[in-house]
């Protein structure tokens, strides 16, 4: 049994329902998992003692990329989370109509891989409601899974 932490940012709760989503299908799988909002979760050693992260934020603005609000904060203090040689997976929600498409996922991983996470996985980027996306999104979980 892997322990597993889901962290999320949502303005809408389309993204806090991914996370909800992937909460229930990794510990079905088994798996110890905890789920939390990036804005309530502590940054330091956000990592230590887990097998895998889940990162995921959804993504706003048109002429920038701009993270949800309440990760903002857990973002720019990265470097405190003990990322380095933990396994990690990207998600988030966005529109396709932006010209930063989930931009935030982009942003989040290569974030992870200088701080050298092992990031595991193709990035999940979901456009619009994501009960539309709900077989991708299991598909994802289950590469996720696989790779626990």
């Amino acid at each position: 049994m892997a322990n597993v932490l889901i962290v999320y940012g949502s303005t809408t709760g389309n993204t806090e329902w991914v996370a909800g989503q992937l909460k229930e299908q990794i510990a079905a799988a088994g798996h110890a998992v905890e789920c939390g909002k990036a804005g309530s979760l502590p940054a330091s050693g956000l990592c230590s003692g887990r097998d895998m992260v889940l990162f995921g934020c959804s993504t706003w603005g048109s002429d920038d990329i701009e993270l949800q609000d309440d990760f903002i904060p857990l973002f720019e203090a990265f470097d405190s989370i003990g990322a380095s040689g933990v396994k990690t997976a990207v998600f988030g929600c966005g529109d396709e109509d932006y010209t930063h498409f989930c931009g935030a996922v982009d942003a989040i991983t290569d974030k992870l891989n200088s701080l050298g996470s092992k990031v595991v996985g193709d990035k999940l980027k979901i456009n619009g409601d994501p009960g539309d996306s709900a077989e991708a999104i299991k598909t994802w979980g289950q590469g996720v899974i696989a790779a626990i």
